[in-house]
């Protein structure tokens, strides 16, 4: 696990106001939670975060988090974050102090390495059908992301929850273990030009009609025979 170390300021003034006043300053709000007692509040710069960020594959991380004025380092983990819905920019930030002795649940992306021979050399198509697993570890086994190497899939194949390569001694599968993950389907095949046509020209003849015919050719229908 990469080692991250955050540094954060004691933030006093609450409230949708200040939270904006703060975030024009360059900083914004972030609550360190814990088991058994209330939050703490801080601020954080936004510029170190986003390049604390920017090193880290996923959102997966534990970080010592030392907060001015305090002596201790908190063990804490990233768990929400809010961002501006126009600018993007990240308003606030969640974390929650964990013990290094006791698991966690994680979700971790799967990346999918290689191209599957079914692609390249059959005309399949790739169909990736599970994009995150779900894990149990201990905080520093914590991993951002799982390789799954799809290169020797052809037209049929699937990786399943149960394929992919992790150490059990260490993480535990939550996920149901015959999810498919990938799959190399073949390829979809247009209808034949040929029976397209047949279709169209059986779909627009009609039955004929034997009293429209005989009324053309000048013939009475039964109905008026009978009143003669």
């Amino acid at each position: 696990m990469k080692e991250t170390k955050l540094t954060a300021k004691p933030r006093e003034a609450k409230g949708g106001a200040a939270s904006g006043r703060l975030r024009r300053t360059g900083w914004f709000p972030a609550v360190v939670y814990g088991e058994g007692r209330p939050g703490l509040d801080i601020q954080l710069n936004e510029h170190d975060f986003v390049m604390m960020l920017r090193s880290h594959r996923s959102e997966n991380m534990i970080l010592d988090l030392a907060v001015e004025g305090l002596e201790k380092t908190y063990k804490v983990m990233l768990k929400a974050m809010q961002h501006h819905p126009i600018t993007g920019r990240v308003i606030h930030v969640d974390f929650y102090e964990v013990s290094m002795t006791r698991a966690i649940q994680i979700e971790v992306p799967v990346k999918l390495v290689g191209v599957p021979n079914g692609v390249t050399n059959q005309g399949g198509m790739l169909e990736h059908v599970m994009r995150t697993m779900a894990l149990e570890c201990l905080p520093g086994d914590v991993i951002e992301e799982l390789e799954l190497d799809v290169t020797a899939l052809n037209i049929g194949d699937t990786l399943r929850v149960r394929d992919v390569p992790v150490d059990t001694s260490k993480f535990k599968l939550l996920d149901d273990l015959d999810q498919v993950i990938v799959a190399v389907a073949a390829p979809r095949l247009e209808a034949e030009p040929a029976a397209a046509e047949a279709g169209e020209e059986g779909a627009a003849a009609e039955p004929e009609v034997l009293t429209e015919k005989k009324e053309a050719e000048g013939e009475k229908a039964p109905e008026e025979k009978e009143k003669k």
